[in-house]
């Protein structure tokens, strides 16, 4: 089962498709049809091995999955990190530039 199908099938069963979480499986077998947005706020160096903010957001047929961490939690730090499923294309990038630039000028 693809993503998509899964996603619209929850949909048709009334899920809260803001929240809802596809089975891992599904998210580690499956590419995505495109990434529209990446940003990462990386002070270190290039090779830095640790994690950092970021926002993404990956298209999946006609659903944009958005995920990231906001940058508020702070260099290296696994808290605050978030996802949710929209099919508004707008609605995703700018959710997801919204969690990434705090305090970026």
């Amino acid at each position: 089962m693809k993503i998509e199908e899964w996603l619209d099938r929850e949909e048709r069963n009334g899920a809260d498709m803001s929240g809802v979480r596809p089975p891992a499986e599904l998210l580690y077998d499956e590419a995505p049809d495109e990434t529209v947005y990446f940003r990462e706020f990386n002070p270190c160096s290039i090779l830095c091995p640790e994690r950092h903010p970021f926002s993404m957001v990956e298209r999946f047929g006609r659903w944009y999955y958005c995920r990231g961490q906001d940058r508020a939690a702070g260099i290296h730090s696994s808290e605050m990190e978030w996802t949710f499923f929209t099919k508004d294309r707008n609605l995703a990038v700018e959710t997801a530039r919204s969690h990434i630039q705090t305090d970026i000028g």
